[in-house]
């Protein structure tokens, strides 16, 4: 990875194609995954891709050379995630897949992440939302940073580029305090839900993003062994699953001048106080 020293900067955005949140989530098939047939970019990358755009536009934007570039791992349908970061101003847009996999966990996806961040090369920063809204693991950011030995900011509210441009400040909050942080280029990054405010892609930014590349990477391009990933090189699985139980209906206080006390021995009887 190069470090900025004035050059125009090489940003990287992580994004992920997820079961649409507005439909229950249901698992499919033998080995019990995540049916993701209504799916969409995450809500949560959204963050990502808007913090990677106003960093480069901070430093003049593409006219000046800066670059943001939208990578996604999944089957096919997963490049839609890749074209809405395109409609919303990502420059460019990587597809990562491969049948083989199907059924990676956190680890087995920060591997193939990696190496497909190391085939591509040359990225100042790279920028992922706080978690997934189908796993919510939060865990491949830091995988990810462990693997290509990088600075990691995580949870990130506030982000911004010092003068010099080679150092990112940011601020996480935490629940007593706002911590100050700071890392020097190249550093990954995972913003939270409160970091800004994504822009919604106008009719400009769809037509252009019709003309923009996508390239399609596959395990033989970025030198993984399927069996490294996937179900086979996954260390976490799952074994049985069942739907969630129906909600039973509350209890309705009618008051009758007592209601008051009624409820607060109903609260008593449920160990709620």
């Amino acid at each position: 990875m190069s470090q900025s020293t004035g050059t125009p900067l090489r940003i990287l955005v992580l994004v992920k194609h997820v079961p649409d949140v507005q439909f229950d989530r249901h698992l499919a098939g033998e080995h019990l995954r995540i049916d993701r047939q209504d799916s969409v970019l995450s809500e949560l990358d959204e963050y990502a891709i808007e913090a990677g755009l106003q960093l480069a536009e901070s430093r003049g934007g593409a006219a000046a050379g800066n670059t943001v570039t939208a990578l996604s791992m999944g089957p096919e349908a997963a490049v839609n995630a890749v074209r809405k970061a395109l409609q919303m101003g990502a420059t460019e847009g990587v597809h990562l897949c491969d049948d083989a996999l199907a059924g990676s966990d956190a680890g087995a996806t920060s591997l193939a992440l990696a190496a497909a961040v190391r085939h591509l090369a040359g990225f100042d920063l790279i920028i992922t939302g706080m978690s997934s809204t189908d796993a919510e693991t939060s865990l491949v950011p830091a995988q990810l940073a462990e693997r290509l030995s990088l600075a990691q900011l995580t949870q990130i509210s506030r982000v911004e580029l010092a003068a010099d441009s080679t150092t990112i400040r940011a601020v996480r909050e935490t629940e007593h305090a706002a911590l100050n942080l700071e890392a020097e280029l190249p550093v990954l990054l995972s913003v939270t839900d409160q970091a800004n405010e994504p822009r919604y892609p106008n009719f400009k930014g769809i037509m252009a993003a019709k003309k923009k590349k996508v390239t399609v990477l596959n395990l033989s391009d970025i030198g993984v062994d399927p069996a490294s990933v996937g179900g086979a090189g996954s260390a976490t699985q799952v074994e049985a699953a069942e739907a969630r139980a129906e909600r039973e209906a509350g209890r309705i206080i009618t008051d009758s001048g007592n209601a008051g006390i009624e409820l607060v021995d109903f609260l008593a009887a449920a160990k709620l106080i």
